[in-house]
């Protein structure tokens, strides 16, 4: 309920109590979220959520918690929803937020949404058995740091210099370099590191990547970067930076390409996960999913205007293209 609909409901007098009361009773969902998740995968959760029985407003409640792109509130907003005795957390801002969580709790149940790995991040035992109060889907994110660097071998066959943009706050920022790194060896590809934690480092990334001569970059996957991902894709046409990222609404803002899981499935697949557990499954007991179906999503507008002549092979195998 909006703000300025509960208040005049309040003004009405007796109508307003009843429901409130009735919205203190359903169990809540609470979202620990790194950005603001976007309209539609939160309408693919509830798809997921209605699958089992549940509808927001009458069978549970969502609150939704931004940390802003700062992985330091993730604890205490994860502390807020431990006092206010949530029936499920939701996280949604990658390692980071799971991290927070289980650190707040040992027993509300806590389903994650993370690309990095959840068993040697010490969240679950096994990916089948995850043997805690935790849960949810490893969305391979820097697995497919190495497949995104193929791509732009194949989009720019001179082989440039490569710089790779990541947030030192985010726990898997070395995981993926690694994976990026071991593949750039085999392509026999320059490989040079940028980072960014604040709105204040970008433009000197940028400023930087020109002076070196970098010829294309791979933006990391981060809850930061894709809160600041029109900034991100506006200093890449500015300064003709070539581009890879791991979300779609990457190209949706401007960008390049880029290659990653499709979420709007994930989010739907996390709906139902959460769901079940409200109809009392343990998360010990649910598998840690992993996705299925991957997009690649290419902006041929930015393409041409970077003078990017794209492979018939990549718009051949392009989920979609954009023009």
């Amino acid at each position: 309920m909006r703000r300025r609909d509960f208040i005049t409901l309040a003004g009405s007098g007796a109508i307003a109590w009843p429901l409130a009361a009735r919205a203190q009773r359903l169990p809540v969902i609470g979202f620990l979220m790194g950005v603001q998740v976007p309209a539609n995968l939160v309408s693919a959760f509830r798809e997921g959520l209605g699958e089992r029985g549940y509808v927001e407003g009458q069978s549970v409640a969502f609150d939704l918690r931004s940390a802003g792109g700062d992985y330091n509130r993730f604890r205490a907003i994860a502390d807020e929803f431990v006092h206010r005795q949530v029936a499920t957390i939701f996280t949604t801002g990658g390692t980071a937020a799971a991290l927070a969580a289980k650190s707040a709790t040992g027993t509300i149940p806590i389903v994650f949404y993370m690309g990095g790995d959840p068993v040697s991040r010490g969240l679950v035992t096994s990916l089948n058995r995850p043997g805690s109060n935790l849960t949810g889907l490893e969305w391979l994110g820097f697995d497919l740091g190495a497949k995104r660097l193929e791509l732009l071998h194949e989009l720019l066959p001179e082989n440039p210099a490569l710089g790779i943009l990541v947030n030192p706050s985010n726990p898997d920022s070395d995981f993926e370099v690694r994976g990026i790194q071991d593949a750039a060896r085999i392509l026999k590809q320059q490989v040079h590191i940028f980072t960014a934690s604040s709105d204040a480092d970008f433009d000197g990334v940028f400023e930087t990547l020109v002076k070196q001569q970098i010829g294309a970059l791979i933006v990391a996957s981060d809850a930061f970067f894709s809160g600041r991902r029109g900034r991100i894709v506006a200093l890449a046409a500015r300064r003709g930076v070539p581009a890879i990222y791991e979300r779609r609404d990457f190209p949706d803002a401007g960008g390049l390409i880029s290659y990653g899981h499709d979420r709007t499935a994930a989010y739907r697949q996390l709906g139902i996960y959460v769901g079940r557990i409200l109809k009392g499954e343990k998360p010990a007991d649910l598998p840690v999913l992993q996705p299925t179906k991957f997009e690649l999503v290419i902006n041929l507008n930015v393409a041409k205007a970077l003078g990017i002549d794209v492979p018939a092979k990549l718009l051949a195998l392009a989920d979609e293209v954009i023009e």
